[in-house]
């Protein structure tokens, strides 16, 4: 689709037109012409958006759709337009399927099923097989399958050797590792982070130690190893302080923190509300100030939503059985333009893509054209009715936000959130 977006603000540091106000002509996919007052022989479709402000395609680095397997919770197909229509031109899609996608033959078939859309998946393999924490899964076979990283989500690998193994193997074609990091001893049956909420709601916790604990054994294999690390979803300061050290001595190590984790607090437990039960949990407003300014100073290298689609069966039950996680895809932008300031969301929501080995497209003439479109302005409370996931399992409602995105223009394709 060729199209001429007026009056954008282009928010882009590896752009000549950064902070600029103008006109982009995009033509076959490619971005023709910058400036005002553009010819357009070509009858290109004109789009003029309040406040229009557009950058690099954001990139979040964790996704679960469902599909294959429980097509109940989420499609891939309607999973990435969600994903198109909250602003993001590239996910990486979890494995957590059934079954999960630990070889080349599964990763091909997602790789199919997304293949016309607008946003881009980019499937991570599971690192061990079935993602049990047992052997090692194909992790050659999938990269040359389109794997742009290994990790099984949401569990931590107790085998430090099993680990050990797979970060001196990766290297050999220079593949990312996932280690999510929480010690299942030391959280035994908790359910929310331990302290005061905790205590005073009678639920289990977990402290902050059973994240911390594995944040430093994984620094300490990777430093043994080298190669690629990345710990996904970190929550407490401690965490925070370990991976500066570990970057300050100049290991190969990148993180993530989740929307939730930067805008919520254990508080929202008040009313036992499964929503808020996710993994790790929602910490205190200390952690979460040191969180915010570890995003702020670039030791947290990018924010993800950690989209995770769950059916009412399995959230709307007692605390201590609903499984965790929320959706976050729609969100996102809202929530994060609420405590951030816009060019460090823009920042973590693209730094991602050359950490997972993508390329990366800053926008100037005659490049390809993947592009979020946002308004910065506006505040309003996140509802049922912003919902486009098959899965209504979200936290964020009645979250206040603030702008929001508009959707993209990726692979020749313009979608606009309606």
């Amino acid at each position: 689709m060729n199209v001429i977006l007026k009056n954008a603000t282009i928010i882009d540091t590896d752009s000549p037109y950064h902070n600029q106000k103008t006109d982009l002509k995009i033509i076959d996919g490619s971005i023709r012409a910058i400036g005002s007052n553009l010819s357009n022989e070509e009858g290109a479709a004109v789009i003029e958006l309040e406040n229009l402000h557009v950058s690099q395609g954001w990139f979040d680095s964790s996704v679960s759709l469902g599909e294959p397997g429980y097509e109940e919770r989420e499609t891939i197909a309607n999973g990435l337009n969600v994903a198109a229509r909250s602003g993001f031109t590239d996910i990486a899609l979890q494995p957590n399927s059934a079954p999960v996608v630990d070889n080349q033959t599964e990763v091909n078939f997602v790789v199919h099923k997304a293949r016309e859309a607008a946003t881009q998946l980019h499937p991570i393999g599971a690192l061990t097989k079935n993602s049990e924490g047992k052997d090692l899964a194909e992790l050659f076979d999938m990269t040359n399958a389109g794997a742009v990283a290994f990790g099984d989500y949401n569990k931590s690998l107790d085998n430090a050797n099993l680990l050990k193994i797979g970060l001196q193997y990766a290297q050999d074609f220079n593949g990312l590792i996932i280690a999510y990091c929480q010690d299942e001893k030391i959280k035994g049956n908790g359910v929310v982070n331990e302290g005061i909420v905790s205590t005073r709601l009678g639920l289990k916790g977990i402290p902050t130690l059973a994240e911390e604990i594995h944040v430093a054994r994984n620094l300490f294999l990777l430093e043994y190893t080298g190669g690629k690390l990345h710990i996904p979803t970190v929550s407490t300061a401690k965490s925070v302080s370990l991976i500066r050290e570990a970057k300050a001595k100049g290991l190969n190590v990148s993180c993530s923190v989740a929307v939730h984790h930067l805008v919520m607090t254990d508080e929202k437990l008040t009313g036992f509300d499964t929503r808020y039960k996710v993994t790790p949990p929602l910490r205190d407003e200390q952690e979460r100030q040191a969180l915010i300014a570890g995003v702020i100073d670039g030791t947290i290298d990018m924010i993800t939503s950690d989209h995770n689609p769950l059916d009412i069966e399995h959230k709307k039950m007692e605390f201590d059985n609903a499984k965790n996680g929320t959706i976050g895809l729609e969100s996102a932008f809202g929530a994060l333009a609420a405590v951030l300031p816009i060019d460090i969301i823009v920042a973590r929501l693209t730094a991602g893509k050359a950490l997972f080995g993508l390329k990366k497209q800053s926008i100037n003439v005659d490049h390809k054209a993947s592009l979020s479109l946002f308004t910065t302005e506006g505040t309003w409370e996140f509802t049922k009715a912003h919902i486009l996931s098959k899965s209504k399992n979200s936290a964020f409602l009645g979250q206040p936000m603030k702008g929001k995105a508009y959707g993209i223009y990726n692979h020749g394709k313009l979608i606009l959130n309606e």
